[in-house]
């Protein structure tokens, strides 16, 4: 034990180890009251690991060659030692990430963790949303199947819309070719990974800068025990919410593992049948859609007829989430204390974005698809141009003194 001792000593005398853990996890004092929607945080941050690791994996084998693509993505399939199941985990933790984002967000949004004093905390999530949504989209192409090359030539067109010489710099030639999946692979491995793990590190650094909303959305550090300057309702974060994570840990590799298992391809949403086809330029399939997770802003896309406006109206749609901390006029943040015109406009935000969702896998020339979408199009921005008004006459309950149980 003394060896130990002095070992522990020796490297916090040249590295702050020791304190580190205490103050991110055995000494960082986390509200008491945190609920099921406090898992996602962790859950995502498991969804990277995995990802990371299966992706060091699979680019031991795949190559990234227009020519010789699509068939070492079925070499690792066949001929790898469980290439199947690396990739399978690949493709199902793209889905998985985006799950756990979106219900982390959603979190954020019903208890207000967007408000003062976390205003940077969101802006860095949403950041780190934006470099997912790249780094998906990138990965998306280096299958090389029909989806992926015609996905991708769809995506990069848009960009024409507003800058031509932009679209030229995304694809690296004037179509969608071998330079386009070389230039994909680079930031798909390399550099959006880099930047994510950067993002995650601060955006963690900066939460607990500040310290964790709760469900009731009041602040922790307002009531401290005046002899020690521990906030009352707050406890450690390890080891009891490290051990309540790992429950949750636990039921999501389960259904993680299930879907892997039984349901890799999810019915055509995590992996798409055209996929399955190696790409040809020369024959294009009857209906283009992006992977489930870019449907919603798919849908605002195709809602508004005009193609530059349609572009900067799906911009607007990610963009206007950053501005958040500034729409909210509302004297309470948490859902809990909020009043009734506020949940209105929150359920149908949900049902829009869902909807949206929906209309973005559907064939564009159904007669419902454009005038479903422009009116849950309205209702999605609504929820945020809305926002400064409604919640300033919204009329709310009084929010407690101490965290509730």
């Amino acid at each position: 034990m003394s060896m130990l001792s002095s070992l522990t000593q020796w490297v916090d005398d040249r590295l702050p180890l020791t304190s580190t853990w205490k103050a991110h996890l055995s000494e960082y004092y986390a509200p008491k009251n945190f609920n099921f929607w406090y898992y996602f945080g962790s859950l995502a941050l498991l969804v990277l690991v995995i990802q990371l690791v299966t992706g060091i994996f699979l680019t031991m084998n795949y190559k990234p060659d227009a020519r010789y693509a699509f068939a070492s993505v079925e070499y690792i399939m066949r001929d790898v030692n469980y290439g199947w199941l690396i990739r399978y985990m690949h493709s199902t933790g793209a889905s998985m990430f985006f799950v756990t984002v979106y219900l982390h967000m959603l979190r954020g949004l019903m208890y207000g963790s967007y408000r003062k004093p976390r205003e940077l905390v969101w802006l860095i999530g949403m950041a780190i949303y934006l470099c997912l949504m790249g780094e998906a989209f990138m990965g998306y192409l280096l299958p090389w199947g029909q989806m992926s090359y015609w996905g991708a030539q769809v995506i990069i067109s848009l960009f024409d819309a507003i800058s031509p010489p932009l679209a030229l710099w995304i694809r690296g030639d004037y179509v969608v070719s071998d330079a386009t999946l070389n230039r994909f692979f680079a930031f798909h491995v390399i550099a959006l990974p880099l930047v994510l793990v950067g993002l995650v590190l601060v955006h963690i650094i900066a939460l607990h800068e500040v310290g964790s909303n709760n469900p009731d959305g009041i602040e922790i550090k307002k009531n401290k025990d005046p002899k020690t300057h521990i906030p009352l309702d707050g406890i450690p974060f390890h080891p009891y919410y490290t051990v309540k994570d790992l429950v949750g840990v636990t039921v999501f590799l389960a259904l993680f593992s299930a879907v892997v298992f039984f349901a890799p391809e999810m019915g055509g949403y995590f992996l798409e049948a055209n996929n399955f086809i190696p790409a040809d330029p020369l024959k294009t399939p009857p209906h283009i859609s992006p992977v489930w997770y870019f449907t919603p802003f798919y849908a605002i896309l195709r809602a508004v007829p005009n193609k530059v406006f349609g572009v900067l109206a799906m911009g607007a749609s990610v963009v206007i989430f950053f501005l958040l901390p500034w729409l909210d006029n509302g004297p309470v943040k948490s859902i809990r204390y909020r009043g009734s015109l506020y949940k209105a406009f929150f359920g149908l935000f949900i049902v829009a974005f869902l909807i949206l969702g929906y209309m973005g896998t559907q064939d564009p020339n159904l007669w419902y698809v454009n005038p479903v979408s422009r009116v849950c199009a309205i209702v999605y921005f609504a929820f945020f141009l809305g926002m400064p008004l409604y919640t300033k006459l919204d009329k709310t309950k009084q929010e407690p003194e101490r965290v509730t149980e």
